[in-house]
C-alpha cells in the first residue's frame, strides 16, 4: 500500500465523520505534517501519513515537537486501520 492510497482513505473517512482534511504546505518551513484535520466540535489535529513501516525523518519529528509543545494534537499513521484508530480516539 502507499502513502497517497492511506491520505485518499483518511480523507474520504474524515469527511464522512463530518469533518475536512486540508493538505498543508508551509513554505519555508519544511517537514510540517501532512495534513490538517478538523472534525465536528473544534477538534483540530495535525496529521502526517506514511507508507506502511515508515517512520518520519528527523526534520518532520522536529517539526512535530514545535506543535506539540504547542499542545497541538500531532499524530503519524502509515495504515487504514491507524487511520480508522485516530477517528476512534478523536471523536472522544
Amino acid at each position: 500500500m502507499r502513502e497517497r492510497d492511506i491520505e485518499t482513505y483518511l480523507r474520504k473517512r474524515v469527511k464522512a465523520s463530518g469533518g475536512i482534511a486540508y493538505k498543508w504546505t508551509s513554505p519555508g518551513n519544511a517537514g510540517v505534517p501532512d495534513r490538517i484535520v478538523i472534525l465536528p466540535f473544534n477538534r483540530v489535529h495535525f496529521v502526517e501519513l506514511k507508507a506502511p513501516g515508515l517512520k518520519p525523518t528527523p526534520l518532520q519529528l522536529a517539526q512535530h515537537r514545535e506543535l506539540a509543545a504547542r499542545g497541538c494534537s500531532v499524530w503519524v499513521i502509515d495504515s487504514k486501520e491507524g487511520v480508522d484508530a485516530f477517528l476512534q480516539e478523536a471523536r472522544t
